[in-house]
């Protein structure tokens, strides 16, 4: 299967990179390498680093990107600042990350991110680690209605985990159609309706499969603190959760004195690192909606450090 991938806000967030012929950049998630690049395109005498945990995203990006000044590694974005060190790399002038699933890792029924198509309940991005097949199976009730709540934001997370517990002590549950099964039926009928039944529990194992909040997290500061002044860092996040975590870092990493408001002059001696490149993000426009309807819950922020 070709490695197809719609890259969403290209232009924008390409711009928002305000990038320098002779820049050093780094796209944390190349993925079919359509932001990397539009990045390299624009580069003379400067490189681009592409990163993916994904080895069929690694064999794509390299191909797709073996004309430009781009060196491509097999790495979670989490671990940049280690894998620049080895390159000598120490400061860069833009950093991308793009947190959504590839339309080539949800179409591809092997991998096992959709809950349209039949197929083993892998999930897992750099094909490693256990896969949600395990985590069905073995988590306990309370664990499964954790992650469902927690990741997913499903109402309906410990009835949900319920019926999964009772289905895998007849069989095991092996399959993605037979998981989507399970949790359409126990859910109320109402529920059905809004959108797909599995849509959030799909997410939410996804989520917890491959530790992404836990890499987001670890990400952020390492991401900031990697820039050169001036550098910008530019996130693309597709549910509220990612969101939040991007929203609330950039805030801090612009808000200077903490100093309580009845404290007449400033003793804490803090100061803004960063500015943000836009105050609210930037969503699709109608015409990339059409054009890609997944590109639908996309939120770019960018923050330019001081």
């Amino acid at each position: 299967m070709e490695f197809k991938h719609i890259s969403v806000l290209l232009e924008e967030t390409v711009n928002s990179l305000n990038i320098k012929p002779d820049g050093i950049y780094v796209d944390g998630t190349a993925g079919g390498a359509g932001h990397s690049t539009e990045i390299a395109k624009r580069l003379r005498g400067g490189i681009l680093y592409a990163l993916d945990q994904d080895p069929d995203a690694v064999a794509v990006a390299t191909e797709r990107l073996k004309d430009y000044p781009a060196k491509v590694i097999t790495t979670n974005f989490k671990d940049m600042d280690t894998v620049l060190k080895k390159e000598g790399v120490t400061g860069v002038d833009g950093i991308l990350l793009d947190l959504g699933v590839s339309s080539y890792q949800l179409d591809n029924g092997d991998r096992g991110f959709s809950y349209h198509k039949d197929a083993p309940l892998d999930m897992r991005m750099s094909k490693s680690g256990a896969t949600a097949a395990d985590l069905v199976n073995t988590l306990s009730h309370g664990e499964l209605t954790r992650i469902f709540r927690d990741y997913g934001e499903e109402r309906f997370a410990a009835k949900i985990a319920s019926a999964i517990v009772n289905k895998r002590e007849k069989e095991p549950i092996l399959t993605t159609l037979q998981l989507a099964d399970i949790i359409a039926n126990a859910v109320p009928a109402a529920a059905r309706r809004d959108g797909h039944p599995a849509r959030k529990c799909f997410q939410a194992l996804r989520i917890c499969v491959n530790s992404e909040l836990e890499s987001l997290r670890e990400v952020l500061d390492k991401a900031f603190h990697l820039l050169n002044k001036g550098g910008v860092l530019s996130i693309i996040t597709f549910h509220s959760l990612e969101d939040r975590m991007v929203k609330q870092k950039f805030k801090e990493f612009c808000t200077g004195c903490t100093c309580p408001p009845d404290i007449p002059i400033c003793v804490c001696g803090k100061t803004p690192e960063g500015e943000l490149n836009f105050r609210k993000p930037v969503t699709a426009s109608e015409e990339e909606l059409e054009l890609n309807p997944r590109s639908r819950s996309a939120k770019l922020r960018s923050v330019i450090k001081l």
